[in-house]
């Protein structure tokens, strides 16, 4: 079994969280179906006795070969907090990030304009069997593409992250604020890639028109209702959707760094052999990609937050103190297999992935990839385990998705009876 990434790079691959990483079980079965009950009772003998130097010395060592300039992995667990910082949150200075550093969540933003969403449908605003023509007009087939199959990334329509054209334009204006509607228009200039519902695709594009259907049916902008029905009841104070002009980062904060354009991070395109060996020689230095204008990501990737805040939304969201029981159902049993011949593989629901990788243990997780920064966040509520990483290094000299390539490094801290073995690169990250 592994766990697959559940957050495809922004652009052509926003839904995978670990394409690098494979999970080899020692004597165990795995199960197809995701729990549809929360677990309490936290299964000790699945975890290990996380030694704190250890922890960090094995992050270091990680993030070090990964030529990350910074990373913070926060883990919770029964036994109490870990957190590992690593290097610092700017080239060329000493200073180190923590819990408490706000970074660019990307995708992970997913996550709030879904709960929303279910929220709304669970106050009888929308139905998710509702055509989004209902709410957006001008989207190309729209009377038969449903909130369902936008949240479970089933829509069919075309990926504008994965556009030329888009990238193009983020390098030659960084600062550009976007709209949602020009996002959109860059979609809709190209064909659908497969009919509504037929097959599963992890697109930017369902999470921006999620936003545009928020924002009608709830009459207030997107970062108020994130704010007033899901970050403050939850005291989640450094998380936030900045406005399409702000390129700014709530201090503390770290830079975020990539090597070359911002395609790198938007399609599934490698690093050329030079690029590559410049970097590991420290010849090449990566891009300043702080500042660069999120808005191009709106309800899809566009939040600022903590790993402090983000551990504390993902074990809310999946323990059921966002929804209300009914809702909290049907948003656990949305999930659906993203590969029909691997039922025990991946699966996406509404705006979270699963996957059990052991007898005792399995997690709800998404991440976040845009230029500048990589995360992870998961929730196993079979062991009671909470975990975010997140780095600010977009990729490895290697094309490796950083956060995710530390996954198998963090998890074997955590769990007993794992036999994790990096898989080999992928090209469909």
């Amino acid at each position: 079994m592994r766990i697959v990434r559940a957050e495809k790079r922004f652009g052509a691959r926003c839904a995978a969280l670990v394409a690098c990483l494979a999970l080899v079980i020692v004597s165990c079965s795995t199960t197809s179906e995701p729990t549809t009950e929360i677990s309490t009772t936290p299964t000790q003998s699945a975890l290990n006795s996380i030694d704190p130097a250890a922890f960090q010395d094995a992050v270091e060592g990680a993030a070090e070969e990964l030529l990350v300039p910074g990373a913070v992995v926060l883990v919770h667990t029964p036994q109490g907090s870990f957190t590992a910082s690593v290097g610092t949150t700017q080239l060329g200075t000493q200073s180190p990030p923590a819990a408490d550093t706000h970074y660019r969540i990307a995708s992970n933003t997913k996550t709030l304009t879904a709960a929303l969403t279910v929220l709304l449908a669970q106050d009888g605003k929308l139905r998710f069997d509702d055509p989004v023509s209902d709410y957006v007009p001008d989207v190309p087939n729209g009377n038969n593409i449903t909130i369902d199959q936008l949240l479970k990334m089933r829509s069919g329509l075309y990926n504008y992250t994965s556009a030329p054209e888009l990238a193009a334009t983020m390098d030659a204006d960084p600062a550009k604020a976007w709209t949602p509607q020009e996002a959109l228009a860059i979609a809709f200039s190209h064909p659908p890639d497969f009919p509504p519902g037929t097959s599963y695709e992890y697109n930017n594009t369902n999470y921006v028109l999620l936003g545009l259907v928020a924002e009608k049916v709830g009459g207030r902008p997107l970062a108020e209702q994130f704010q007033d029905r899901l970050l403050g009841p939850l005291g989640l104070q450094q998380t936030s959707l900045p406005a399409a002009d702000d390129t700014a980062i709530p201090d503390p904060y770290s830079h975020g760094y990539m090597y070359g354009g911002s395609a790198y991070a938007l399609v599934d395109e490698p690093y050329p052999p030079d690029i590559q060996a410049a970097a590991r020689a420290g010849t090449l230095q990566p891009i300043d990609y702080t500042n660069q204008n999120p808005s191009y990501a709106t309800a899809a990737g566009g939040a600022i937050s903590t790993a402090d805040d983000m551990a504390t939304w993902m074990q809310a969201l999946v323990s059921g103190k966002v929804l209300n029981s009914d809702y909290q159902q049907q948003w656990l049993q949305s999930l659906q297999a993203e590969d029909p011949s691997a039922p025990d593989g991946q699966q996406y629901g509404y705006g979270i992935s699963y996957q059990r990788f052991g007898p005792n243990a399995s997690m709800y997780y998404h991440g976040g990839e845009l230029p500048g920064f990589n995360s992870f966040m998961g929730h196993d509520s079979d062991n009671d385990v909470t975990l975010v990483i997140w780095t600010n290094l977009t990729l490895s000299p290697e094309g490796k998705t950083t956060a995710n390539a530390l996954l198998p490094t963090v998890l074997d801290q955590i769990y007993a009876g794992l036999s994790l073995q990096p898989a080999a690169p992928t090209t469909t990250r």
